[in-house]
């Protein structure tokens, strides 16, 4: 079943909530990420996406698909070989979705060295110190 036409308020954030409307599932983004790279079969997206049911996936690429975002050509033939790119409009989200990587590196990079510096050993000593004697 396609998703019904959202309206949108047209307020300052409207075209951000229309964007984050088109992309928005767990899965669609990293799908987009992956046909960067030109053309994949399901199985090869389902492989570079461990996580994700054959069921979701399916309906993402749908959801894709309807919103002009990707292209599925099926080949007749036996077995049907089913291919998925980035159409002209999913393409054009290109440099998006590579902003979208290189924010989500340099977070990941800081949240590494968060853990990282708050899991090694406190040089200045303990905290709380003994009470003085005196």
């Amino acid at each position: 079943m396609p998703k019904p036409s959202r309206t949108y308020d047209c307020g300052p954030g409207c075209p951000v909530e229309a964007t984050l409307d088109l992309i928005d599932g767990k899965w669609k983004g990293v799908v987009l990420y992956h046909l960067l790279d030109g053309c994949l079969r399901f199985n090869a997206l389902r492989r570079k996406l461990p996580g994700v049911t054959q069921r979701v996936l399916t309906r993402q690429l749908r959801e894709l698909e309807e919103t002009g975002l990707i292209v599925r050509t099926v080949y007749a033939e036996v077995p049907p070989r089913v291919e998925y790119r980035l159409s002209t409009r999913g393409e054009s989200l290109r440099t998006v979705i590579l902003a979208l990587k290189a924010w989500g590196d340099a977070y990941l990079a800081e949240r590494a060295a968060n853990s990282k510096a708050e899991a090694a050993p406190s040089e200045a000593g303990p905290l709380v110190s003994d009470p003085v004697p005196g």
